[in-house]
């Protein structure tokens, strides 16, 4: 099996030597080289074809975001963004997700170098998932044109949708959200992502789409027209009371590597709402989702995972699939219409 190529773009020769370093271990990659600006990028790819390339936000002459864009448009590959931990850079990092970029790795604050190798397991993992990503068109991803409020959708309703998803997932949930109309059924989501970077992505979708959307808090209630977003650091869990389903938050151990994890969401979901649920598992790369969207269908729930051919990484539903957990097995598009259809 060929290793994975990889480019390193970065102005810090202290991120690109600690990168090199991280990466030199891993017999399946392969450093093709390392460039501390976009024009020095452009030459080594076309030179050495790399498979993904690792990309800095800020550098000089041309910032990332604008080469990211180029690069899509001419010659689109596999990107994975390397983005300093700050409100201004978790902003900037949704706008390159939206551009095309599969993933991103937010650096530590303080001591870069130690920060970096502490995070190997999460750049490895990221670089071999983007090597086997579907680089999607924007066509994909445009914006349906916004769907008019249903009549019977109004009223008391105690069905919940819960939604998972990993590598791709904010394009996906997006496209999903947009085309929702603003009486929606409560609606919660995991989205594998840190902290700072949720609060942004959920003030974007909130700004985007006709449904109310913010990042969860703890005993936040799910209403219809409310979409909750579990915020990154904390896992998310369904519960009931006489009232409805509200969330609560805590800062377990991660699951599958993950915190917040889908699994942790899902299972609370099956146990709160039973067939009352409705279970969405988008794009994403490991297995997290799997287990819970099958005890969402053991108890009763409708159950949908994204199919392989829209999934940016197939490696979530793809599990789920295999596991038997859904009920539905469709494209990104579709989704949206197929909830709809088992709410009216």
């Amino acid at each position: 099996m060929k290793p994975v190529r990889v480019l390193i773009v970065d102005d810090s020769p202290t991120v690109q030597a600690v990168l090199k370093n991280v990466l030199a271990e891993e017999s399946d990659i392969q450093i093709v080289g390392t460039a501390s600006d976009p024009y020095e990028a452009k030459d080594l790819i076309v030179q050495h074809k790399p498979d993904v390339i690792t990309l800095d936000i800020e550098m000089p002459r041309m910032d990332g975001i604008t080469f990211l864009k180029r690069l899509m448009s001419f010659r689109p590959l596999p990107v994975i963004m390397i983005s300093s931990y700050t409100r201004e850079n978790s902003v900037r990092t949704l706008e390159a997700l939206d551009a095309g970029a599969v993933d991103f790795v937010a650096k530590p604050t303080g001591d870069v170098k130690t920060g970096l190798q502490r995070l190997k397991y999460e750049i490895v993992t990221k670089i071999r998932a983007a090597a086997q990503a579907k680089i999607r068109t924007s066509a994909l991803f445009a914006q349906p044109e916004k769907p008019p409020v249903l009549e019977d959708l109004t009223g008391p309703s105690d069905r919940v949708i819960a939604i998972g998803a990993s590598t791709g997932g904010t394009r996906a949930i997006h496209r999903l959200l947009a085309a929702m109309p603003s009486n929606m059924n409560g609606m919660i989501i995991v989205q594998h992502m840190p902290a700072r970077f949720t609060k942004t992505f959920a003030q974007n979708l909130d700004a985007s789409c006709a449904l109310d959307v913010k990042e969860a808090e703890d005993a936040d209630r799910v209403a219809r027209g409310k979409v909750l977003l579990a915020p990154g650091g904390f896992h998310l869990e369904l519960l009931s009371d006489l009232d409805g389903y509200f969330v609560r938050l805590h800062d377990g151990e991660p699951v599958k590597y993950q915190r917040p994890s889908v699994d942790i969401l899902f299972q609370s979901v099956a146990r709160a709402a039973g067939d009352k649920a409705i279970g969405v598992l988008l794009t994403g790369m490991g297995n997290d989702g799997s287990d819970g969207l099958l005890a969402m269908k053991q108890a009763g729930a409708f159950t949908i995972a994204q199919d392989e051919g829209t999934s940016v990484v197939f490696g979530m539903p793809g599990a789920a699939i295999e596991l038997g957990a859904a009920k539905v097995v469709a494209a990104l598009e579709d989704i949206s219409g197929i909830v709809l259809a088992k709410l009216t």
